[in-house]
């Protein structure tokens, strides 16, 4: 067993990327104030071929020095638009026939583990603001709530690990692991 080179990842060169077909999902930003969290998003997006990702209300925009330290380059193979307000991006992405679900802990919210994906059907994923969390306007938007299940004292994840399990779950569930 040993680690393997570059070369042997075989990874996509950015213009092929963008010539793939992504997974039909999309991620809602709702006034992110970290820019390492969006830098991470959009890395995470990639690594999951999301169809494109949603900078909301305060959330930072690339191009960005501090977005650009844990992007490494993601920023320029994921497409992504801003909008002021993200009820905005919601009534778009319901428009365009996505199902909304907000990542929060709410009453009536579904576990992750529980969640089950209709497959070919677009998903967008709403996550919030670092202390406190998606907008109760765009909670009560959203098609449904869903939970990571958590065990510790902590109440909630880094927004950064929650979108990785997130999108994890979803491609997991839905396309397959190659």
């Amino acid at each position: 067993m040993k680690k393997l080179s570059m070369e042997e990842l075989n990874r996509l060169s950015v213009e092929d990327y963008k010539e793939i077909e992504k997974n039909p999902i999309a991620l809602v930003l709702d006034n992110v104030r970290s820019l390492n969290n969006v830098g991470s998003a959009f890395r995470t997006s990639d690594a999951f071929l999301v169809k494109k990702i949603f900078l909301c209300g305060i959330t930072g925009k690339p191009p960005h020095r501090e977005i650009q330290k844990t992007a490494l380059g993601a920023t320029e193979s994921v497409d992504w638009e801003h909008h002021e307000n993200t009820l905005d991006a919601i009534k778009l992405l319901k428009k365009e026939g996505y199902e909304i679900c907000v990542l929060e802990q709410a009453s009536h919210s579904t576990p992750l583990n529980e969640f089950v994906p209709k497959p070919g059907k677009p998903y967008a994923f709403v996550f919030g603001n670092e202390v406190f969390g998606v907008e109760e306007d765009v909670v009560l938007a959203a098609d449904q709530v869903l939970e990571i299940p958590q065990f510790g004292t902590k109440h909630s994840l880094n927004i950064s690990v929650s979108i990785g399990i997130t999108l994890w779950d979803m491609v997991s569930k839905t396309y397959g692991v190659k």
